[in-house]
């Protein structure tokens, strides 16, 4: 079929990979990072002028990087809210990210609509800071000039799309980055514009959702652009996800993510139910302590990093001699214990050595992670293969214990820009589809990531004991938080 390009716009770079549209074999890739003096933004760290990722995208794309490719998809950071006045001009900088700014303004909507539970009915999530939703209710309560000149509402992949064809009238978006707004429900396949004028003050124009593998249209050089999507989307597309396959993200938070048929609508507000790339579903449990809990430990034990964790941590055995962290240490949110400590347990002269303290550290986070699985689990998610990302997926103390922990295979990909590769994957179905040459319903088949493999083998007993030892210390200590 020819060359295509898949571009990631990160909060802090481009990435641009070039990849063979049949094999998915990255031929050549670009890089530029965001330009750092914004003198738009005010010195706001959650503002941003989106003329920065296009400036940024034209320096990754420079030196003839795009020769030869037929079509383009785009993947940008997620949560990102470009409000537009009724010309298309931005009617103040982009709010991006983890906006704690917002943090009331969500407590607000919570409250607006009547409680979590009706939230997570109407769109299968429930309003935190970092959504769209929450900060257009901040707009509304802090700059109501500028909420009143909002005219239009954009992600950063849709305004992305939108610039590289021109402006046209038509604006689009897909269903993955649209199930992260707060105001698009993954169940009833729409928008709900009352929770935009809920939040808002007053009704906008909302990008049209097309489908997976339509294209959002064609440049006047004929280069073909696809719907584009959220980050977490595109990678899930660029590793190749499918059912039975979960993605653990090992960050200072952590996130269980699965492939799934269908919404999960949850009641409690732990499942956030998105949409993907592809028609499918990826419901998402965070948990607010992962890497966090190892650096602590590291710090601690005096240990240079977590490199040196790891190995200290490789010095003890699966269970840590009866040592059990349970790592709550900025409180939690699987199971929601916002305002809790950690807690370590089963302190006896024998376990009193730094090794064992790693090694507790290790497992508490690996358990807190599986706690998260669970909850999917009990919503009758399969669980086949686990991939595992992150930097601290590559410690082989994250690696001797997580298979039987999990209690399922675990995969850890060699790193790679997997949401620029996913956004190229897109564009190769646009394109194939609209030749005719591929099933609109179904994504070329390309190579798969290469990873290490690891199965939890005759370890599995040993590390359902320890899980077991970790759910005892839980539930004595917050007994029925999982229930609450």
């Amino acid at each position: 079929m020819g060359i295509v390009a898949g571009l990631d716009s990160s909060p802090d770079f481009t990435r641009i990979v070039v990849c063979d549209a049949d094999t998915g074999a990255v031929l050549r890739q670009g890089y530029a990072p965001h330009p750092v003096e914004n003198p738009d933004s005010g010195g706001r760290p959650s503002d941003v002028d989106p003329q920065a990722w296009l400036l940024s995208l034209g320096e990754a794309a420079g030196g003839g990087l795009l020769e030869g490719v037929q079509a383009i998809g785009v993947s940008s950071q997620q949560n990102a809210l470009v409000p537009l006045d009724a010309q298309g001009n931005t009617v103040r900088p982009a709010m991006v990210g983890g906006d704690k700014r917002a943090q009331v303004a969500a407590a607000d909507l919570i409250d607006a609509l009547g409680g979590r539970e009706a939230w997570a009915q109407a769109v299968g999530c429930v309003p935190q800071a970092a959504q769209p939703v929450t900060k257009l209710r901040w707009l509304a309560k802090t700059e109501p000039e500028a909420a009143l000149r909002t005219a239009v509402l954009m992600q950063a992949h849709d305004w992305l799309v939108w610039q590289l064809l021109g402006r046209p009238v038509r604006r689009t978006t897909d269903r993955g980055g649209a199930s992260g707004t707060g105001y698009w429900s993954a169940a009833m396949g729409g928008y709900r514009p009352d929770l935009v004028e809920l939040a808002l003050g007053h009704q906008v124009m909302l990008p049209e959702v097309i489908g997976p593998s339509d294209a959002a249209g064609t440049t006047p050089e004929g280069l073909l652009i696809s719907a584009g999507t959220g980050e977490t989307m595109a990678a899930a597309l660029g590793l190749g996800l499918g059912m039975g396959d979960v993605v653990v993200s090992l960050g200072a938070s952590g996130s269980v993510m699965a492939v799934h048929p269908e919404p999960l609508v949850d009641q409690s507000g732990m499942i956030t139910s998105l949409a993907d790339a592809t028609g499918m579903h990826l419901p998402v449990v965070t948990t607010l302590n992962a890497v966090r809990t190892l650096r602590g430990a590291a710090e601690l034990l005096g240990a240079a990093d977590l490199e040196g964790l790891s190995d200290l941590a490789m010095k003890s055995t699966p269970g840590s001699h009866g040592l059990v962290m349970l790592p709550y240490l900025e409180g939690e949110r699987t199971p929601n214990l916002p305002h809790t400590a950690g807690t370590l347990a089963g302190l006896r002269r024998e376990s009193m050595k730094p090794e064992h303290f790693a090694r507790a550290a290790f497992e508490g986070m690996l358990c807190g992670l599986a706690d998260a699985l669970d909850v999917l689990r009990g919503r009758g998610v399969g669980v086949q293969r686990i991939f595992l990302l992150g930097a601290a997926a590559e410690l082989p103390a994250v690696q001797a214990a997580a298979p039987a922990l999990f209690g399922a295979q675990v995969v850890v990909p060699q790193p790679a820009d997997y949401a620029a590769i996913g956004a190229a994957r897109q564009a190769a179905w646009a394109l194939g589809a609209k030749q005719g040459t591929l099933d609109p319903r179904t994504p070329p088949v390309w190579q798969g990531a290469a990873a290490v493999v690891l199965d939890p083998g005759e370890d599995l007993a040993v590390g359902q004991a320890v899980r077991q030892q970790y759910v005892s210390v839980r539930e004595q200590t917050h007994p029925g938080a999982f229930r609450a």
